[in-house]
């Protein structure tokens, strides 16, 4: 699928195509000092990073939604999803939980270039106590380690939107020893071997309580 036609779905602007511009041009150049994302991704960011992201937008429920992106690194899916719904979903905020400061001070200066609708909140996962709509992450933890995080600040009948590579399959039987899921795999429209995992209802189970 071309670049094009993943943003033929969103209809975004020029005006955001030039923010998302912006945004990799400095993630280019912070990342010379910072480690932000593989730099051999760094030739083909905009798929690789921001049309990675960008397609999460047609997984959102309708309605007002609070976001958090966990381990927001160098802001994907997050930032790059707040710069673009400042356009096409003005009832999307997002907050970026980053506990890396030099991390931290790179997503600040994105969101105030590109007045994106996001929020940095420098610390730990664990600490963040607000309760939010949508919970995404992309190479932050497995699943087993990310679910008993994601679960403390997602409100009842929200979703978790999660980036995952070819071991997904693993990763959600490791999960499951511990976790009712109700799970969807969506094929990634940027990767062929990667996947979205869309995940609500999780439960952790109780004792005695065997996976069926």
């Amino acid at each position: 699928m071309s670049d094009q036609a993943l943003f033929d779905d969103l209809i975004v602007s020029r005006e955001t195509i030039e923010r998302l511009e912006l945004y990799i041009a400095r993630l280019k150049k912070w990342n010379r000092a910072i480690n932000l994302v593989s730099t051999a991704t760094l030739a083909d960011a905009w798929r690789r990073h921001v049309l990675d992201s960008a397609q999460l937008f047609p997984l959102l429920p309708i309605g007002p939604l609070r976001c958090a992106d966990l381990g927001s690194g160098a802001g994907f899916p997050g930032l790059a999803l707040a710069i673009i719904a400042r356009e096409i979903r003005p009832d999307l905020t997002v907050a970026l939980l980053e506990s890396d400061r030099r991390k931290g001070a790179f997503l600040r200066e994105i969101i105030r270039e590109t007045a994106a609708a996001a929020t940095l909140i420098t610390g730990r996962v664990e600490d963040y106590d607000e309760e939010v709509d949508i919970i995404t992450a992309r190479g932050f933890a497995p699943l087993p380690a990310l679910l008993p995080l994601a679960r403390p600040i997602l409100r009842s009948g929200g979703i978790a939107l999660l980036h995952k590579g070819s071991r997904y399959e693993s990763e959600l039987t490791d999960a499951g020893k511990h976790w009712h899921m109700e799970t969807i795999i969506h094929r990634s429209r940027v990767d062929p071997a990667s996947v979205i995992l869309e995940i609500g209802d999780f439960q952790e189970r109780q004792p005695g309580d065997e996976p069926a």
